[in-house]
């Protein structure tokens, strides 16, 4: 990428196309194209189609869709199969129709088996049953991953597709209906700390295994692939994480540390687990020269900053 190249963002406004957007702007990247989905709903053909004819992007970062945590996966399925789908549908096609250089596609870790070996390889795709509570995304996911292969094997175009572990940062979505374990997590204790309850609980047993990495680390692997690598170098695709995990029964108590919150913590062992443990094997991208830089203790610092300011407008 030069740095006057056209690079559209899609998702610019969510966790990881936000950061994605701040890593590119801090390395000198200047014309980026971004769209509100007010402005371009990218499960609409017609409109994605338009959009692409009319601005021609030489690159883009797929980091548009819909997410979120377990409650909303079990929840919605249909709406998340239907509108992952579509945009991964859209985009990826209209990237080849109108000549872009390079897709960057944003996968998920949820896209493995659910009982796969620890840490997971990127070859154990489609070795075994999926985790039944995100079963629809991660189907979703998986197909966006295939589609980006099947172009570059039947129209040599150069789609890389990337696997991000949990991401967490500014910018995260933090209802608790719909959000990912640690920015509930931060609201609860937040929340909590300032009505000054005397208890906070928290889904399932705590035991189950996590991995989690900052989006900034995240938009920054994202760009160093783009900068240096093709398709062909990380195919089929490639883990992005911080290849360390940590129980959820941890993360609780070191988030109401960090808060400041001084009450009890609670287990709701009726509230479902899902997958018993996550951590990415993350030897392919380390061997290409990329390692994370933010600890979780301090992402979870900047986290709670960052929730803290802005909660009010949230």
């Amino acid at each position: 990428m030069e740095k006057d190249s056209r690079i559209f963002v899609a998702g610019h406004r969510g966790l990881a196309g936000s950061a994605i957007c701040r890593t590119l702007e801090s390395k000198g990247y200047k014309n980026l194209i971004l769209r509100p989905h007010k402005e371009l709903d990218l499960t609409n053909q017609a409109d994605v189609e338009r959009f692409f004819y009319e601005n021609r992007p030489e690159y883009v970062f797929l980091a548009a869709a819909k997410v979120g945590g377990i409650m909303a996966n079990y929840t919605y399925p249909a709406d998340f199969i239907y509108q992952n789908l579509a945009i991964e549908i859209n985009v990826i096609h209209f990237s080849y129709k109108y000549g872009v250089k390079k897709l960057l596609f944003l996968g998920s870790s949820c896209i493995y088996p659910r009982l796969a070996p620890q840490p997971l390889k990127e070859e154990y795709l489609l070795s075994g049953y999926l985790e039944p509570t995100n079963q629809a995304y991660a189907i979703a996911k998986i197909a966006g991953i295939m589609m980006c292969n099947s172009y570059n094997y039947q129209y040599k175009t150069n789609f890389l597709s990337v696997m991000p572990t949990n991401l967490y940062g500014p910018n995260d979505n933090f209802d608790l209906e719909t959000s990912h374990v640690i920015p509930a997590l931060i609201r609860k204790f937040v929340e909590a700390k300032e009505r000054q309850d005397n208890k906070v609980t928290v889904w399932g047993t705590g035991n189950v295994r996590r991995e989690f990495l900052h989006s900034d680390d995240f938009a920054d692997a994202c760009i160093f692939l783009m900068e240096n690598y093709d398709a062909k170098d990380v195919e089929p695709f490639i883990n992005i994480g911080s290849g360390v995990d940590i129980t959820i029964k941890e993360l609780a108590y070191l988030i109401a540390d960090i808060v400041g919150f001084s009450g009890s913590i609670e287990f709701d062992t009726s509230k479902p687990d899902g997958t018993p443990q996550k951590l990415l094997d993350v030897s392919r991208i380390n061997r290409l020269g990329w390692r994370y830089k933010i600890s979780l203790e301090e992402g979870l610092r900047d986290t709670i900053k960052w929730f803290i300011t802005h909660k009010n407008r949230l």
